[in-house]
């Protein structure tokens, strides 16, 4: 029978666990941790399947799991494991793509939206003392959605539910995706750009929606952002290190862009120095207020999707240490 061993214990009982698994897997939840080094060695050793949530895995960590089979990341990216290492010892990784979808689509939409309608820019004008004049504000933020592009880089499943939101709300989608094959656009009812530079020099709200891999690290930086009409408006829900944040900060500052609205950050939890856009952010600068949002990581989240990160977790790992075959498997080539 194999054994599952969870890296944390985050529920409350195994009633998720004991219903999936039934009488095919044993599972392993630990105490408290801080990382994989306060699991017990004999646990480690009789794992078949390891189960990761917040915690990195590196190649000297896998030493202590010489029966390891999969990984599976309890979310959809899985830049926090060594697929190198895990490939050299015949691990699969596994991750859950399809939890949180909604909400990620959701959330990226609430951003581009709330920039695009001014509703922080007169949220913070109305809260000024005294408060600004009860009107409109002529603002290059504020724009019309079916007079803009709204450009998406990278086209899998979080992005393809915020193109359809995106296209009803009026908005003329165009996307880059140098991975998915000839078509994909015409299926969605969207358009296609053959490059990123196409992509960015169209785009009057960008929406980032590619996983963090060797290429698209650093994808878009001060040169790549510059690309972007003056006005623009970006908005990142994927992985911080895609974006240079110091970029961001460069042209929202200048006015180049109009707004920006971001989940994640190249460092999180943060820590000081905290990146620029941040510190200006926290401390309420005025080329911030009402053009910067920043939510921590949150997109994802909720009660239902949280639901969703255990139960798939689960059903990944038991399909792949039982069968009928793995799912969601990660390949090692795949940056």
């Amino acid at each position: 029978m194999p054994t599952v061993l969870y890296s944390e214990n985050v529920y409350p009982d195994d009633s998720v666990e004991r219903r999936i698994y039934g009488s095919d897997v044993r599972y392993i939840f630990p105490k408290p941790t801080n990382g994989l080094a306060d699991l017990p060695d004999a646990d480690c050793a009789a794992a078949d399947g390891l189960m990761i949530l917040r915690y990195k895995v590196f190649a000297k960590d896998l030493e202590r799991f010489p029966n390891l089979k999969a990984i599976c990341r309890m979310g959809v990216g899985y830049d926090n494991l060594d697929r190198v290492a895990a490939a050299e010892r015949g691990i699969m990784i596994l991750n859950v793509p399809d939890y949180g979808t909604t909400e990620v689509a959701d959330h990226a939409m609430s951003l581009a939206l709330a920039l695009r309608r001014g509703l922080l820019l007169h949220h913070e004008l109305q809260r000024n003392d005294p408060p600004a004049a009860w009107r409109y504000v002529d603002d290059p933020l504020i724009r019309r959605s079916n007079v803009q592009t709204f450009g998406i880089v990278g086209m899998g499943r979080i992005a393809t539910a915020v193109a359809l939101r995106a296209k009803a709300f009026g908005f003329r989608v165009v996307f880059f995706d140098p991975y998915l094959p000839n078509g994909v656009e015409l299926g969605l009812g969207i358009e296609r750009a053959p490059t990123l530079e196409a992509l960015l020099r169209q785009t009057d709200t960008l929406s980032v929606h590619a996983p963090l891999t060797r290429t698209t690290r650093n994808l878009l930086g001060l040169k790549e952002l510059s690309l972007l009409p003056k006005g623009a408006v970006v908005v990142n829900t994927a992985r911080g290190p895609i974006i240079d944040i110091d970029a961001l900060a460069t042209l929202l500052k200048s006015g180049h862009l109009a707004g920006v609205g971001l989940d994640v950050v190249p460092v999180e939890p943060p820590v000081e120095p905290v990146p620029e856009l941040m510190r200006a952010y926290r401390a309420r600068e005025p080329w911030t207020l009402g053009r910067l949002i920043i939510t921590p990581h949150s997109a994802f989240y909720t009660p239902q999707a949280w639901d969703d990160i255990r139960s798939k977790s689960a059903e990944t790992m038991r399909a792949a240490l039982v069968g009928p075959r793995p799912q969601n498997v990660i390949p090692p080539e795949s940056d």
